[in-house]
């Protein structure tokens, strides 16, 4: 497999992709679903409501975090997950921009 040629992209792009990427699960998707209704958790309630191993839970929680659509308040032995309103927004914005550009109906014609 080839080398990914990140750097012939924009910053945007990329930040899109990144983003694209890390909700490209259902898992993360649940995690943010939930996290939006109960508005924060630790990783143990999110263990509870979904089906997965709390090592997976761990890692899904970590690649949310990486792009900085979560952040985490660190209170050992438990960590506090929240969306982080910011990036929320960012993400917002770029996806519905790219979804709310019209598109033509003669397409391929």
């Amino acid at each position: 497999m080839g080398v990914t040629k990140t750097q012939v992209f924009t910053e945007q792009q990329n930040r899109i992709a990144d983003l694209a990427k890390a909700l490209a699960h259902p898992a993360r998707i649940a995690i943010i679903q939930h996290l939006l209704r109960e508005k924060s958790c630790v990783c143990g309630d999110l263990v509870e409501v979904l089906p997965l191993a709390q090592a997976t839970v761990s890692q899904h929680l970590k690649e949310l975090k990486q792009i900085g659509i979560l952040t985490g308040e660190i209170n050992p032995p438990r960590v506090c997950y929240c969306i982080n309103e910011t990036v929320w927004q960012e993400a917002k914005a770029i996806f519905g921009e790219i979804f709310n550009t019209e598109v033509s109906l003669k397409c391929c014609e």
